[in-house]
């Protein structure tokens, strides 16, 4: 699945454009590399977001297409 809509079904970033624009400045990781919108996210990938002063780290535990927002959190761990 590509990272832009990872982002948005995980309800990590609310909007599938916002999160394209987060890749695009070169504020998303994945395992440590710079990630385009387009990148391939995969189970067990780790996944950093940059918000503005804050920094915001998820270990990916499950890849839907579509998601309830109380299952959301699932498909996801927060890491230190």
């Amino acid at each position: 699945m590509r990272l832009d809509k990872y982002l948005k079904v995980s309800r990590l970033i609310k909007r599938r454009t916002i999160a394209q624009e987060a890749c695009d400045a070169g504020r998303v990781k994945i395992n440590d590399k710079v990630a385009k919108s387009s990148t391939k996210v995969k189970v067990g990938d780790i996944i950093e977001i940059e918000f503005g002063n804050k920094s915001v780290k998820v270990r990916v535990l499950d890849i839907q297409d579509t998601t309830k927002k109380e299952e959301a959190k699932d498909l996801f761990e927060y890491i230190s």
